[in-house]
């Protein structure tokens, strides 16, 4: 995927930094960015990808069903995932409505990056399958789905997989939707005391439609929790 400077480009020759050291001139990001978008507060607004980015204005293409009642522009932070430095990407800048569930950023501009997840996580304690195609534990084996994200997920299961194991992820976020069934591929395992194993999973070969659909039932699935609180 072609990158898009907003700052200009990082030369090779500099030694790396820490997260704290990055300046805006070494920073990148780019259209078709997955990002999150969240209030001065930290209070969660809706997950969108970054579009027609051109020096510090751009477009957010909301993927999520939230609806904001806002008419006047106002100031966000927007949270994404740089897939070439491998790190989730610090932004701000201020956004207005736009038909059919855009928005415009305005005065946009790059803070850091950091190690940490990039996107928003869902807590959940789901029954939920993984089905293996190969292997001593190939066929369909119970577990729960711990966690869900745009790109991941976190199960436990009694049953033991290996690093870079693939499997099919079949979930159901709410009662009445379609159970969503992912390919996914463990990345991180955690060896519980005498209750089995946590995997943190990666979705493999999702289209732009499979993502939006995932965003989609993990924020209904918010909201739904919320109500329920």
């Amino acid at each position: 995927m072609k990158l898009f400077g907003l700052f200009g480009k990082k030369t090779d020759a500099q030694p790396q930094k820490s997260e704290k050291e990055y300046d805006e001139d070494e920073l990148e990001i780019y259209s078709g960015m997955r990002v999150e978008v969240t209030n001065l507060d930290g209070r969660f607004l809706f997950v969108a990808k970054l579009m027609g980015l051109h020096g510090s204005q751009a477009e957010l293409h909301q993927y999520s069903e939230t609806t904001i009642s806002q008419e006047e522009p106002f100031p966000v932070r927007i949270r994404g995932y740089s897939d070439r430095d491998r790190k989730a990407v610090y932004m701000e800048g201020v956004i207005a409505p736009l038909p059919q569930k855009k928005w415009s950023v305005a005065e946009l501009k790059l803070c850091r990056m950091g190690n940490d997840r990039a996107f928003f996580r869902l807590d959940t304690n789901l029954d939920a399958t993984a089905t293996m195609f190969s292997g001593l534990a190939m066929g369909e084996k119970p577990c729960k789905l711990l966690n869900i994200s745009i790109g991941g997920a976190r199960i436990s299961s009694e049953y033991r997989y290996h690093d870079g194991d693939k499997f099919l992820l079949k979930v159901r976020l709410l009662e009445d939707r379609l159970e969503s069934a992912i390919f996914s591929q463990v990345m991180r395992i955690i060896e519980k005391d005498n209750a089995g194993f946590e995997y943190g999973c990666q979705f493999l070969e999702l289209t732009d439609a499979d993502q939006e659909q995932i965003a989609q039932n993990i924020f209904a699935a918010q909201r739904q929790k919320l109500g329920r609180s």
